[in-house]
């Protein structure tokens, strides 16, 4: 199922004999990374158009991101590789103690569809800056982009550094069941479970950044013509296929006319009176997703609960950005991570019972509030989990290198970005060096300390 000249233990090889320890290799494969970014920008954006429909600056955001992390991996890295050290106690003294950051080895990096340049790569650029070898598995509902990555990275990394191994589900089964040091999977739950299980044949340490039906509440004290745009634009980026896009609103009833009034008037302002027609909507990703979607529409359409938008283009996969009334938390819209531009609309009486809400919901990966006051975001950061909250706005927070990113729960494990990715593709290993003078006899047999003293001393 695998190529034949795929051998793990060649990849291996650079880790173990030690090559892809010194700074120097760490970061030449970075640099790499970043010629390969500036000279095939235009290829990219093609890419993304062909596979997603994006408009060239929602693809230009994953070459940003992209450029965000490298950046930011460049200026710390002789930083994060420097042993930190840690004090030695009484009875272990005369000696030092450190911390040093090891390459795990040979990672797997398992990208997905929806960011399939960014979200393959910038965990790469993590995995490198921290001296392993890697695998890259696009996606093959990508095919344009993957088919890019497998061409690029041979141009760039010699084949004992980083490979890419196209195909389906089938490829991915194979790869996952072969002995890396760590996987990285961006996807969904389902698939994060097989993941999972595979890995753990091995024993080999996973990240699987996941997604989750992720909230956004509106309360008094929101700037309503602000918060409508900015939730338009969540959720209308790349077509609602977004892990952290806002998936449902819980708005406070008071507020709920005059938002729905605010949002509708957004919608017509960012992708005018027919979205369809609109050059800055991505499509769906393909006709499975399309489906979905669609049967969820019409069930809401059945029950008259469309608010605004609803239009398709079948020929285009295209769905207008489209808001849905929902008064039952058993609607079929509330039962998985819609991962399209449909945006259901509950009432809530007050914060209070929206954060009762998302607590009876698996973790999501982002948790996002409009308006209130400090200590409303103080309630919700301390009563809810969620992989990161963003407040008065949503995304954005995705966009800072320093940030580590990751789920909770169901929405995932394991972190990236910046020194959280390093870290995730190190082992922190424990060091003493201790020298052969005051070797004390108390410590052996047959043991002749006094027990009262010895517990005084070592408290």
């Amino acid at each position: 199922m695998l190529p034949e000249n795929f051998l793990l233990s060649e990849l291996r090889k650079p880790v173990i004999s030690g090559l892809t320890r010194p700074e120097a290799w760490r970061r030449k494969q970075l640099k790499q990374i970043e010629v390969l970014i500036e000279k095939h920008q235009d290829e990219v954006l093609d890419a993304l158009a062909t596979d997603l429909g994006k408009p060239p600056t929602e693809a230009l955001f994953e070459l940003i991101a992209l450029r965000g992390e490298l950046k930011l991996a460049q200026r710390q890295l002789s930083r994060w590789m420097q042993p930190r050290h840690v004090q030695v106690p009484l009875a272990h003294q005369p000696g030092q103690a450190e911390v040093i950051l090891d390459p795990l080895g040979c990672v797997l990096i398992i990208g997905p569809w929806n960011y399939p340049f960014s979200l393959t790569l910038q965990p790469l650029i993590s995995a490198l800056a921290a001296g392993n070898t890697a695998v890259l598995k696009p996606s093959e509902h990508a095919p344009a982009t993957s088919r890019l990555i497998a061409h690029l990275i041979p141009q760039h990394f010699s084949s004992e550094v980083v490979q890419v191994i196209e195909g389906d589900g089938a490829i991915a089964a194979a790869l996952i069941k072969q002995p890396f040091d760590h996987i990285f999977f961006t996807g969904s739950g389902a698939i994060g479970q097989k993941v999972m299980a595979a890995a753990a044949e091995h024993l080999t340490p996973v990240t699987l950044e996941l997604g989750g039906k992720s909230p956004a509440i509106v309360i008094d004290g929101a700037n309503l013509s602000v918060t409508a745009r900015r939730l338009v634009w969540g959720k209308g980026l790349n077509a609602g296929q977004t892990c952290i896009a806002p998936d449902h609103l819980l708005i406070q009833e008071q507020l709920k006319q005059p938002l729905l009034q605010a949002m509708k008037g957004a919608i017509t302002e960012l992708y005018g009176g027919d979205p369809l027609r609109s050059p800055h909507l991505a499509k769906i990703i393909n006709n499975r997703h399309f489906q979905r979607l669609q049967h969820l529409l019409d069930q809401a359409k059945q029950r008259g609960k469309v608010l605004s938008g609803g239009q398709i283009d079948h020929d285009q996969r295209r769905i207008a950005p489209t808001l849905i009334d929902v008064d039952k938390r058993d609607d079929p819209l509330m039962e998985e991570e819609l991962f399209g531009p449909l945006l259901p609309v509950i009432s809530v009486h007050s914060l209070n019972e929206a954060l009762a809400e998302v607590r009876q919901q698996p973790k999501p990966l982002a948790l996002y509030l409009f308006g209130g006051t400090h200590a409303d975001q103080q309630q919700l950061l301390n009563t809810t989990s969620s992989g990161g909250v963003c407040f008065n706005d949503v995304v954005m927070h995705v966009g800072i290198p320093e940030l580590p990113f990751g789920g909770v729960g169901a929405s995932g494990m394991g972190r990236y970005h910046g020194l959280a990715g390093f870290e995730t593709f190190s082992h922190q290993k424990s060091v003493l060096r201790r020298t052969f003078w005051l070797d004390l006899k108390l410590r052996y047999p047959p043991y002749k300390a006094n027990l009262a003293l010895l517990k005084k001393v070592l408290g």
